[in-house]
C-alpha cells in the first residue's frame, strides 16, 4: 500500500510539472498567436488589397473600351479599336493593317492628349527623309547654319578648324 501512495505521489507531481510548464509555454503561444495575426493584416493592406483594386481598375478599363478608343497592349503596339467582340478587339495599327487582340493583351487606354505626340513624331519622320534646305540665319556675332545634323556637324567642325587657323 505505502508503494502505491508513493507511486501515486509521483504522478501527481509530473502531472502538476507538466501543468505548470504546460503553462509557461501557452504565455509564449498567445503572443506567437498575436504576431502571426499582425502579419497576416500588415500582408492584407499591403500586398493583397492593392492587387484588388489594380484588378478592379483593369477591369474596369477593359470594360468600357470602345470603338476608336487608342490603345496601347502589353507588347508595347499602339493602335486605335476598329471592333470590339466579347473576349478580343480587333485594332487598326496602320491604314490597311489589323490585328486581333485579347482584351487581356490591352495594357492601358490613351487619352486623346496622349496621343497626340504619337501622331506628331510621324510628320517628323518624313521631314528627316526630305532633304534638308541650307538656310543662314545671322546673328550679331555669327552666322549659322541650319542643315540636316551630319551636314551641321561637318560644316561646325570646319569652322572651327578655320577659326583656329586665324
Amino acid at each position: 500500500m505505502f508503494s502505491l501512495i508513493t507511486l501515486m505521489g509521483s504522478t501527481v507531481s509530473s502531472d502538476a510539472a507538466a501543468t505548470s510548464s504546460a503553462g509557461a509555454q501557452s504565455g509564449g503561444m498567445g503572443s506567437s498567436l498575436i504576431l502571426i495575426l499582425v502579419m497576416m493584416v500588415a500582408f492584407y493592406f499591403l500586398l493583397i488589397r492593392p492587387q484588388k483594386k489594380r484588378d478592379k481598375e483593369a477591369k474596369d478599363m477593359l470594360a468600357a473600351i470602345k470603338k476608336g478608343d487608342k490603345i496601347v497592349t502589353i507588347g508595347g503596339i499602339r493602335g486605335t479599336i476598329a471592333t470590339v467582340k466579347e473576349n478580343t478587339v480587333v485594332v487598326k495599327v496602320d491604314d490597311n493593317t489589323k490585328i486581333e487582340f485579347n482584351k487581356t493583351a490591352i495594357s492601358s487606354v490613351l487619352s486623346k492628349g496622349e496621343a497626340a505626340p504619337a501622331a506628331a513624331a510621324a510628320p517628323a519622320k518624313a521631314a528627316e527623309k526630305a532633304p534638308a534646305k541650307k538656310t543662314t540665319k545671322k546673328s550679331s556675332k555669327k552666322e549659322e547654319v541650319v542643315a540636316k545634323p551630319e551636314e551641321k556637324k561637318e560644316e561646325v567642325k570646319a569652322e572651327e578648324k578655320k577659326e583656329e587657323t586665324k
